[in-house]
């Protein structure tokens, strides 16, 4: 697989965690230093990885399992060198996201270490 094709794996394996209450698969994507930061109706929130992988987790019964609307879009994936900046669309708990992640390649391996995110609707 290319550079390319590793980091829409890595989004892929995101999302599926998502939409399945994963916290193993939300773990896989991200590196253990990552950070989630950005807004929700109720204002601004910042979480380590761990504390992701738990919001993720207590989502039950999990957004697959409720038929909600699946939905991604890689609006755009820049790649320099060992880093990577992708903007992605996505559906999850009945709100539409744009999400900013940087990607940083460890180990051979593409990880997301920063996620931004926005409620576009």
């Amino acid at each position: 697989m290319n550079n390319k094709e590793q980091i829409e794996t890595c989004i892929n394996i995101y999302y599926e965690g998502c939409c399945e209450s994963d916290p193993a698969k939300i773990k896989e994507a991200f590196d253990k230093n990552a950070m989630i930061s950005g807004y929700l109706p109720d204002g601004l929130h910042e979480m380590n990885l761990d504390e992701f992988a738990g919001f993720v987790a207590d989502q039950q019964p999990s957004p697959k399992e409720k038929g909600d609307e699946e939905f991604l879009e890689i609006i755009s994936c820049e790649i320099v060198g060992d880093t990577a900046i992708v903007q992605i669309r996505e559906a999850y708990l009945g709100m539409t996201f744009i999400d900013s992640f940087s990607f940083l390649k460890k180990d051979n391996s593409w990880r997301i270490y920063t996620k931004l995110f926005h409620v576009e609707s």
